[in-house]
């Protein structure tokens, strides 16, 4: 994805948030009296007006409204819903959804495609800075959808490697984290699914460095995928893939056979 694709929604923000802010001052609204009535404090919905934030629906309902625009500002609601997936793993998602095989090792958490609801949940909405509610909704969705590939496409690979601190992490608490552990031998009995544990102490300097997805396509392209804190790469590079794919064969030669693995985790959901 391109610098100017991922500006994209920002420049929206910015335009949808300027209307707001020149309808308001030629209906003489305080930018106070939309912030109560839209139900918001005034510094977020200044935020919305200079576009640093994206407008809400509640704010264009409440606007549109108080500001007489007949449905005008409303109508930019269409233009400003929210991405399924924040800009930077756009590409990774399209390449995995032509992938004939997909292999991923986690180090803490659970790998999307297996999350549960409550499990997801707990974690987009704690994000940094926090997400306005429809984006939430939206990327909770779509994550979501993202899992029926799984059971849709009986003909694609689909290899998991878990470690151990991810079956420990208690993401959205104890009844949260129970539920998401019932839930992964459920998964692994999917014909097209494998799902490992690596136990900790085993293969310590490889497991520790991060999270790898590798993803071979139906033309027989080979992709790899790293991600961390605000940034991900995804890789065609036959020497870089190759590398990647040396990280995870190492990773996968130390874990625990599919049978031993989905006994482990019921063995720590017990222990919750």
């Amino acid at each position: 994805m391109t610098s100017g694709d991922a500006q994209q929604p920002q420049q929206a923000w910015r335009y949808c948030g300027s209307q707001i802010k020149l309808w308001r001052e030629e209906a003489g609204v305080s930018r106070q009296e939309l912030a109560k009535e839209a139900g918001y404090d005034y510094e977020y919905v200044k935020s919305m007006e200079t576009g640093r934030r994206r407008p809400t629906f509640r704010l264009l309902q409440a606007a549109d409204q108080m500001c007489g625009a007949g449905g005008k500002l409303i109508a930019a609601q269409e233009f400003l819903k929210p991405e399924p997936f924040p800009a930077r793993s756009q590409e990774f998602m399209a390449v995995e959804a032509d992938a004939k095989a997909v292999y991923s090792y986690e180090p803490l958490l659970i790998p999307g495609l297996l999350q549960t609801e409550g499990y997801v949940r707990a974690l987009i909405g704690g994000s940094c800075p926090p997400l306005d509610d429809e984006t939430i909704e939206e990327r909770v969705s779509a994550r979501l959808r993202r899992q029926e590939a799984l059971t849709q496409k009986k003909s694609v690979i689909f290899g998991f490697v878990v470690y151990e601190a991810a079956l420990r992490a208690m993401v959205g608490g104890r009844e949260t984290m129970r539920y998401q552990l019932q839930h992964l031998p459920k998964i692994g009995e999917l014909r097209n699914v494998s799902i490992q544990v690596l136990p900790q102490g085993r293969c310590s300097g490889v497991a520790l460095i991060g999270p790898v997805v590798l993803l071979e396509t139906a033309d027989h392209m080979h992709y790899g995928y790293v991600e961390g804190h605000e940034t991900s790469a995804l890789y065609a590079n036959a020497e870089k893939v190759s590398a990647l794919s040396a990280r995870h064969a190492m990773i996968r030669m130390h874990a625990l056979s599919i049978e031993e693995s989905a006994e482990f985790v019921r063995k720590v959901a017990q222990e919750l």
